[in-house]
């Protein structure tokens, strides 16, 4: 049983150690992943629970909620809220919470890193040198990235922030989002298709979920010309991950680097065997820096929660 002093919350997916450490000071806290049976510890403890804290990754199930009979919050570790159901939380009136304005920098550096690593060798240079081929032939040549086409899909916080990056690299930057931004500098295109077709460098930058879906799908990867690049730093979903493979093995495109996977950590052997590609370990916003305030920004969510003001970071 709880301390009555002492709120319950529920921790779905592990988190940083010093958020944990400071959600154990101040609350119980109940590890769900850690359980194994959840849905049978669910079943006995699940009514104590008055606040969820998860991962964007990982989200919260229907069927884990349905457990949690006082529960009022789910603070999100992240700013994706595509592995909740919103309707649902909706209907039984759960804020949210997500950590809004915290990792945009890092997510936008690794666009362009990204951009940077693929189009310029970086990995492969890497192991060139380490595997001493400098010493038996000429490294092999990139691809210039300044002055190019940068085709942005989804213009929020994120999409701007590698914009901005960008323009200092000289990039014709332009950008497909749910509505035009006319206080932007940067030229809005009607369709998906259609930024592609112009983009030497394709940046996936926007929201997952069901809407968005392989937004990426087949079509769009045939209309990216042959020396493209495309680059996700959203959501695995957005893609549809067969038919990049197909594309890139293929060659229908130049590469593709991606931080984000359909079934991740899972990634398809196919994708490993190409030499096309920059992969990286979802790692976008991995920074001590940033992880660092994602923990404070989620503590003071729960802390307002509970103290029953306004969420600072409330959806």
């Amino acid at each position: 049983m709880t301390d009555s002093n002492r709120p319950a919350v529920l921790l779905i997916a592990s988190v940083p150690d010093a958020l944990i450490q400071r959600l154990n000071a101040t609350y119980t806290l109940y590890k769900l992943y850690e359980q194994t049976e959840p849905l049978a510890f669910l079943a006995q403890t699940g009514h104590e629970i008055q606040a969820v804290v998860t991962r964007g990754d990982v989200g919260v199930s229907d069927a884990v909620l349905e457990n949690l009979s006082n529960v009022g919050m789910i603070a999100v570790f992240g700013v994706g809220t595509d592995a909740i159901n919103l309707d649902y939380t909706r209907q039984k009136n759960i804020r949210i919470s997500i950590t809004s304005g915290v990792l945009t920098n890092d997510v936008a550096d690794m666009a362009l890193g990204l951009m940077l690593s693929g189009a310029r060798n970086l990995c492969s240079g890497d192991r060139f040198v380490r595997e001493q081929q400098w010493l038996k032939q000429a490294p092999s040549l990139g691809v210039q990235v300044s002055g190019k086409k940068l085709g942005i899909v989804g213009m929020g916080n994120i999409g701007q922030a590698i914009a901005r990056r960008a323009a200092a690299f000289d990039m014709d930057i332009a950008y497909v989002s749910r509505t035009e931004k006319t206080d932007l500098p940067w030229r809005a295109v009607t369709s998906v298709n259609a930024l592609a077709e112009q983009s030497d460098f394709l940046v996936i930058a926007a929201s997952g979920g069901a809407s968005t879906r392989h937004l990426i799908d087949a079509n769009v990867i045939a209309a990216m010309p042959e020396h493209a690049w495309l680059i996700n730093v959203a959501r695995g979903s957005l893609v549809d991950e067969q038919a990049l493979i197909t594309a890139l093995q293929n060659k229908q495109i130049a590469g593709a680097a991606l931080d984000v996977f359909a079934e991740e950590p899972q990634v398809p052997e196919a994708l490993l065997a190409l030499d096309n590609v920059v992969l990286q370990p979802h790692v976008g916003s991995a920074t001590h820096e940033t992880r660092q305030r994602m923990g404070d920004v989620v503590f003071a969510n729960l802390d307002a929660f509970f103290h029953q003001r306004p969420l600072p970071n409330g959806l």
